[in-house]
């Protein structure tokens, strides 16, 4: 792994941020007819066509609040019953409509180096009657409360970025005998069984490569799915390269230990399980091995972040070995990313990707998380991801598809504004 050394190496290839005025947006309504029409067909009936484009439509207003009432009250031809049908008991092809939606994300930003960014996001509610809703973790109140707590896909590219997919986690106690008239109330499918956050991550991502319309190398996350080793194998396994955050505790080895399977002693069953060989290294945590590096490992980087402006931090990258089970696993990039100042804060990546990767290559990726929390945070605050009030499974996914293809919608239209291709 060479790494060539300068004194400050700039790369300047992230997306452009999403910055259309409400002027602009108020001005695409020919532009979001013809944007409907690529899905028209995947709701089953007119009907339901109309009220799909409609909530679109509903999403785009300059309202402060876009729950159904308002939206329906604000639109020309807007009718509540009619919405809240649609959104909370419609049986509008939804897989259908995201797979169409990953096929235009692709020909508006698809690049063959792109990057699948994964998160979680949750929704403060109140009561206990909307599904999924539980006492848990809640990222943006930045405490346990009572929350639902959603799985999202995005993508990023030097285009643009964009969500693709989401699932709603359903906490273990959904699945208790005391939570199943729950289950009747909010439509959960029977089928449905317990999964975790990193195994929906990972439900997700199948799909869109088993779709295949979709072009992206990298898989990036944060280490709520970087400390999962199944999630990491999984994303392999698909032929896709990882770039995931890890937890300070994450054991690696910088070079593999000799392992074998040991001899048999003549008594009790015999060994067939591989073990590290006597006097092997064990795997050390990557934040001590990160204060074993030296002033010369470190080079600083400049990435232009998007919206978040300049990323300014040193960056030290090592060959290693992953954990698996206790022993030696993938062969792996362990990056260290460190800011700048008298409190330097410090992360650690691993990767699965080749170890021909340029380093360039690997700090943009590095670069490459924010998007997914920008088109979230853009979703709630523009679209009215999180001002939803249906509290069915249905109209849970029915509600956050929608805010997924308004989002790309206006992703699109800005691109084809700068190009001189809306009237």
């Amino acid at each position: 792994m060479n790494i060539n050394k300068l004194e400050i190496i700039e790369i300047n290839e992230t997306p452009p941020p999403l910055d259309l005025t409400t002027e602009e947006i108020e001005a695409l309504a020919d532009e979001l007819v013809d944007y409907h029409g690529e899905f028209a067909e995947l709701y089953y009936r007119v009907e339901q066509a109309h009220w799909g484009y409609k909530y679109l439509q509903g999403l785009m207003l300059p309202i402060e609040r876009k729950a159904i009432q308002p939206m329906a009250m604000t639109l020309e031809g807007g009718n509540i019953q009619a919405m809240q049908q649609f959104i909370g008991q419609g049986q509008w092809r939804d897989k259908a409509l995201l797979q169409k939606h990953w096929q235009l994300v692709d020909e508006v930003l698809g690049e063959d180096d792109g990057v699948y960014i994964t998160d979680g996001s949750e929704f403060p509610k109140k009561g206990e009657h909307s599904v999924g809703i539980a006492r848990q973790w809640c990222g943006i109140l930045g405490k346990v409360e009572n929350c639902q707590a959603g799985v999202f896909g995005a993508y990023a590219s030097r285009q643009g970025y964009t969500l693709l997919d989401r699932r709603l986690y359903l906490p273990e106690e959904w699945f208790e005998d005391d939570h199943r008239e729950r289950w009747k109330k909010c439509g959960i499918p029977a089928e449905t069984s317990f999964k975790t956050k990193p195994e929906l991550a990972l439900e997700m991502l199948q799909a869109i490569v088993a779709q295949g319309s979709l072009r992206f190398q990298w898989v990036a996350c944060d280490e709520a799915f970087g400390c999962n080793p199944d999630f990491l194998d999984g994303v392999a396994e698909l032929d896709r390269w990882y770039f995931a955050e890890v937890p300070h505790h994450t054991r690696v080895w910088e070079t593999r230990p000799k392992t074998a399977v040991p001899e048999w002693s003549g008594r009790g069953r015999r060994p067939t399980k591989e073990r590290l060989m006597p006097g092997q290294p064990q795997p050390q945590p990557v934040d001590k091995i990160a204060t074993s590096l030296k002033p010369g490992d470190w080079q600083v980087y400049v990435i232009k972040e998007g919206s978040k402006g300049p990323m300014v931090a040193e960056f030290a990258f090592l060959p290693g070995v992953a954990v698996r089970d206790g022993l030696p696993g993938p062969e792996v990039w362990i990056v260290f990313r460190r800011s700048l100042g008298q409190d330097p804060e410090l992360k650690v990546y691993l990767s699965n990707a080749p170890t021909d990767t340029p380093v360039t290559e690997l700090v943009r990726v590095a670069g490459m998380r924010w998007p997914i929390e920008t088109a979230i945070e853009e979703s709630k605050d523009g679209l009215g991801m999180d001002h939803y009030e249906v509290r069915s499974w249905l109209g849970w996914h029915h509600h956050i598809t929608q805010c997924i293809l308004a989002h790309h919608f206006l992703v699109r239209a800005q691109k084809r504004l700068k190009k001189g291709l809306l009237r």
